[in-house]
């Protein structure tokens, strides 16, 4: 948390870091800043076998003849990156950081409890889900700032249209709770990637952005004035139909009240997230409830953003400039993940 005082003379120090997400915001409102992330890991495994995924590739006999040394840098690449979203803003490590690719709680247990970042106390927020690859969404969250109600995880059913088997994905998370004295939903989304194909694959997402507006819709007919946030990596990004679905007004749902997303303007400057074929991609989104536009009181949104700094992007080669991915020089990993985190600075309102 960031205290700062919005002043006619604002300080110097914070005018190139703050002047682009502040210019809205009354002179001479008293604000605490804080950062909401998300952050795909790319395969963060642990090295033990698990029978029940496919996870032989992440073994010490695997293909990549993964092993616990392997594992520990991993993690301490991981902590590296988590400890800096959002910094120069507030100071200090995100207050909730939702997660994708994660093999199971443990590995996640041992990130937040690495000295890097254990001083933040974060606590984890795991279901394991029927995904075949064996990977999960999970949310790291600072328990001196959040009050956790209760935590649910929604199965997304899905059917191959070839063989009309049923097939498994990522669950998507929903965690209620109390932050900044206000009731607060966060849902993380890991939804059905495009392989095969994009168009091929849409069906599978769009079944994913059906569940999630009406998972959605639910928590707003409970209490309408709840504040959302929708965050993940949806494979797809702002413009395409699937997220449109939850930022446009419902046919069919009359109370459902759309989500504002924060990510599109970045999309349409061609900022991205993850790169593929020499085009960029912003998969990794945070949506909001529109109550956290209003500025009159409470929690609010300032700025949105892609932490991509030097040191996460692929520093030569055909991909220079890319998310810089996991790979292993003889015994040494490099690299951090083939996406780079994305963010939202929320401001709450001092009386």
């Amino acid at each position: 948390m960031f205290k700062l005082l919005i002043s006619g003379t604002l300080p110097k120090l914070f005018l190139p870091l703050l002047m682009g997400c502040l210019l809205n915001v009354a002179i001479g409102q008293e604000v605490h800043l804080h950062t909401v992330a998300f952050y795909n890991l790319e395969n963060f495994f642990d090295p033990l076998d698990n029978p029940d995924t496919f996870d032989d590739d992440y073994t010490p006999e695997g293909r990549r003849q993964w092993t616990d040394s392997l594992f520990q840098q991993k993690t301490v690449q991981l902590a590296k990156v988590i400890a800096q979203i959002g910094r120069k803003e507030t100071q200090q490590a995100p207050v909730f950081l939702g997660v994708a690719e994660a093999e199971n709680l443990s590995v996640l247990q041992q990130l937040v409890r690495h000295p890097i970042i254990r001083p933040y106390e974060y606590e984890v927020v795991h279901f394991e889900s029927p995904d075949a690859r064996g990977i999960d969404v999970g949310l790291l969250y600072q328990k001196k700032h959040f009050i956790l109600k209760k935590a649910k995880a929604y199965a997304l059913p899905l059917v191959d249209p070839r063989t009309q088997r049923r097939r498994s994905t990522r669950d998507q998370l929903v965690v209620s709770g109390f932050f900044a004295e206000e009731e607060l939903v966060i849902l993380v989304n890991h939804w059905p990637s495009r392989r095969g194909g994009e168009r091929k694959s849409k069906p599978a997402r769009m079944a994913a952005a059906r569940l999630q507006q009406r998972i959605i819709d639910s928590i707003q007919r409970q209490n309408a004035y709840v504040k959302i946030i929708s965050m993940g990596d949806f494979n797809d990004n702002p413009t395409d139909k699937s997220l449109r679905l939850l930022s446009t007004p419902s046919k069919y749902r009359k109370l459902f009240k759309p989500l504002y997303n924060p990510m599109e303007p970045l999309y349409e400057k061609g900022v991205g997230s993850l790169a593929h074929r020499n085009r960029w991609h912003l998969f990794d989104q945070i949506l909001l409830s529109q109550n956290l536009h209003n500025r009159e009181e409470g929690l609010f949104f300032l700025k949105a953003g892609v932490f991509n700094p030097s040191f996460l992007q692929t520093p030569e080669g055909t991909y220079r400039g890319y998310p810089y991915r996991n790979h292993i020089r003889g015994r040494v990993l490099e690299g951090y993940s083939d996406h780079f985190p994305v963010y939202v600075l929320l401001a709450k309102s001092i009386r």
